[in-house]
């Protein structure tokens, strides 16, 4: 777990043991539902803690900030981002049962109360958020559809309201003409792995287009 704490100093005890318990309860549940691809397992820290973590690096939630991670999987990024950020509501939605029962376990196993896992498309979800958050799920476009109306306008945070995706590779024809910002993860770490990957934000200003 070095790699967390050396990218992220300020975690305090609680967060610590909480990043530390990550491997043994994805190396259990990895063997009942593969939610980690098999070679990853022992890349966890790298290839998804610090992966999903990236978003923290280009923006801090306020307190109150509501989530939704879509296609969430196993619980990236938002298992990682709650444990960042316990003051703020993740609503992680997968529409395969069996890797939210994953989640479910992980944030029970955590005691994360600010979060709750759900088997739902993300168009189906009834709730309003601050902000949609994404890993190699689908294209932008996509995104934008399934929460088209979810994200509400007003922003409390540093950053407009909008869509933080994870995604890698090149990036032009698929953001076509929307107004994206791109951060290279490689500016914030500094493995290899990093060096195509990327957080691209998009603003509910630009969903629109």
């Amino acid at each position: 777990m070095e790699i967390i704490t050396r990218y992220f100093p300020e975690l305090d005890a609680k967060q610590q043991e909480r990043f530390a318990k990550l491997y043994d309860l994805y190396s259990y549940w990895n063997e009942r539902i593969n939610v980690v691809s098999r070679k990853d397992i022992d890349q966890l820290y790298e290839r998804h803690v610090l992966h999903s973590m990236g978003i923290a690096k280009v923006i801090a939630f306020n307190a109150g900030t509501r989530v939704i991670d879509v296609g969430t999987g196993g619980g990236f990024p938002g298992i990682p981002l709650a444990i960042m950020f316990p003051e703020v509501q993740f609503h992680l939605v997968d529409s395969i049962g069996k890797k939210i029962t994953v989640v479910k376990a992980v944030a029970e196993a955590l005691d994360l109360k600010n979060v709750k896992a759900e088997q739902l498309r993300a168009e189906q979800s009834k709730h309003h958020y601050d902000y949609m958050i994404t890993r190699a799920v689908a294209p932008m476009s996509t995104l934008v559809q399934w929460v088209r109306g979810k994200i509400i306008k007003k922003s409390s945070n540093a950053l407009p309201n909008g869509i933080l995706a994870l995604k890698g590779g090149q990036l032009g024809e698929e953001l076509g003409s929307y107004g994206a910002t791109i951060y290279n993860l490689s500016d914030f770490f500094s493995e290899e792995f990093f060096e195509t990957k990327k957080v691209v934000f998009l603003p509910v200003s630009e969903f629109k287009r």
